[in-house]
């Protein structure tokens, strides 16, 4: 599951790592029977000191001007 496979690679950290994971909620293509295990992650990790989550919006995006304004349109639906 995409859960397990989160856990397994989150608890390989080392003394002095830092991991970064990356994801757009908005892309996930998961069949719908399989939860995210980005999503499960930042949810059982949220209260954990030292752990933290960032959210981007479209006014973040680095892409082409098109992309910020694409995304706009689309969360105004």
């Amino acid at each position: 599951s995409t859960e397990s496979q989160m856990k397994m690679f989150l608890t390989r950290m080392g003394q002095g790592a830092k991991f970064i994971i990356t994801g757009d909620l908005s892309q996930i293509d998961l069949p719908r029977h399989q939860n995210s295990g980005l999503v499960q992650a930042a949810n059982k990790l949220a209260d954990i000191k030292g752990i933290s989550t960032i959210v981007f919006t479209a006014k973040d995006g680095l892409r082409h001007h098109l992309v910020t304004q694409i995304l706009g349109a689309y969360d105004a639906l």
